[in-house]
């Protein structure tokens, strides 16, 4: 039943208001009947938001209706809960509801900001935040759909004579700066006040990074929170892309405000595709296929900066060869590189399987993460193949992330340089399909 139930102003076991209920349904419904007779991805696209606006535009009339009702009893009462007190009610903002999926068969849950980071967030629950991203819910699954069945062959790995050069300029010193410099931030919260210096922080080392070759871009992509993702291009001859990334947010487990330094999840992974950055842009490499390097705010809050990203790329027909995404690229109990395997483009991921040792001086191995468990699910969730990249197992990854310990080790440093070659490996390799 928890597919189909929602939670409502921070009562947990409370459904929301039957008449609630019914308008939401009708207007799925509505929409859903009319999306099936379209055609066009585009024109679904626009008459999903026209929908979904006339739907909130419902909501919200019946909700202040209700409110002023109860407000002047000074009881409320949502379907079968007890009454709410509108001091309570006054607590939360009723704009700020947040819809989440923890699978692909959830429709989703509705919850207060409150409840996603009490009951998801700091328990650690994988999941989306989809809220913001609902009228592309159904364009997604048609392209996961068909890419499921095109499943790309990929070439045999043959271009280590053009890697190998551009590998050779990896530099230590550059990722360990990184990785300091991020866990150096208070905390990387991407609702909180830290966000918008991580966000200059992260702008300003991508612009860096890329300033050996002018023909490189480096921009903003904003969203509804105060952390906008960062997005440095290569152009190539060809405008299909091939895309690496990894999210700059950090977290505190036991307080979303303490201390987060966040050095290994996600710093590390931060700094192996930022070094990788680096090289090429000092070696002018010019691709065919169009290389693009993400940092994502927001991925802790339910993968919302690489959900906005990618949506908006499906929405605009925008042609992702693959994406290939690094969190926690520094601990490593083994010694190893981990290629995991739910939840991500099954013909990608063996083909990664495959480089580690061609660009790599380690064993690679194989684990499983879950729903929602970074943010190549949501490349995968918009119908792009993706695949994940970690310094280990789960059960042997850092045993610190979402703490304060979470700080910079020196063993992260020769690690994470190990994911910068196979990052560079992979662009160039990739470059060529």
């Amino acid at each position: 039943m928890r597919a189909k139930e929602a939670r409502f102003l921070g009562r947990r076991t409370r459904p929301i208001s039957p008449s609630i209920n019914t308008v939401l349904k009708r207007r799925q419904l509505d929409c859903e009947e009319g999306l099936s007779l379209l055609t066009s991805h585009r024109l679904r696209g626009i008459i999903a938001i026209m929908v979904r606006a006339s739907t909130l535009f419902a909501v919200g009339a019946f909700l202040l209706q209700t409110s002023q009702a109860c407000r002047a009893t000074k009881e409320c009462k949502f379907g079968d809960a007890d009454s709410l007190n509108t001091e309570e009610l006054d607590e939360h903002q009723l704009d700020g509801l947040r819809l989440l999926k923890t699978s692909e068969e959830d429709v989703g849950t509705w919850v207060t900001e409150k409840e996603k980071i009490e009951n998801y967030m700091l328990k650690h629950v994988h999941f989306m935040d989809v809220t913001e991203t609902q009228e592309l819910e159904e364009l997604g699954t048609l392209r996961r759909r068909a890419l499921t069945k095109r499943q790309t062959a990929y070439p045999a790995p043959s271009k280590q004579a053009t890697a190998n050069p551009i590998i050779a300029r990896l530099v230590q010193s550059n990722i360990q700066s990184t990785i300091t410099g991020l866990a150096n931030i208070f905390n990387r919260y991407y609702r909180g006040t830290y966000a918008p210096t991580s966000a200059t922080y992260m702008l300003n080392a991508v612009r860096s990074a890329a300033s050996s070759n002018t023909a490189i871009t480096v921009r903003q992509f904003t969203h509804s929170f105060n952390q906008p993702s960062v997005i440095a291009t290569i152009p190539g001859t060809s405008t299909d892309r091939v895309v690496v990334c990894a999210h700059y947010d950090s977290i505190n487990s036991q307080s979303v405000t303490g201390r987060a330094p966040g050095a290994d999840d996600n710093a590390s992974g931060v700094a192996t595709i930022l070094e990788a950055l680096r090289v090429m842009a000092v070696a002018k490499y010019a691709p065919g296929n169009t290389l693009e390097f993400h940092f994502y705010g927001g991925e802790e809050g339910g993968l919302l900066g690489a959900r906005d990203v990618f949506n908006n790329y499906a929405a605009n027909n925008v042609n992702v060869l693959a994406v290939v995404n690094q969190d926690m690229t520094g601990y490593s109990d083994n010694n190893v590189i981990a290629v995991y395997q739910d939840f991500v483009d099954t013909s990608l991921t063996a083909y990664m399987q495959r480089l580690v040792p061609v660009y790599t001086s380690l064993p690679v191995v194989t684990d499983r993460c879950g729903y929602g468990c970074s943010d190549h699910a949501a490349a995968r969730a918009a119908g792009y193949p993706a695949a994940y990249v970690c310094a280990d197992t789960m059960t042997s990854s850092g045993p610190y992330i979402h703490t304060t310990s979470d700080t910079a080790q020196t063993r992260f440093y020769a690690h994470a340089l190990q994911h910068s070659r196979l990052t560079v490996g992979f662009l160039v390799e990739a470059s060529f399909w």
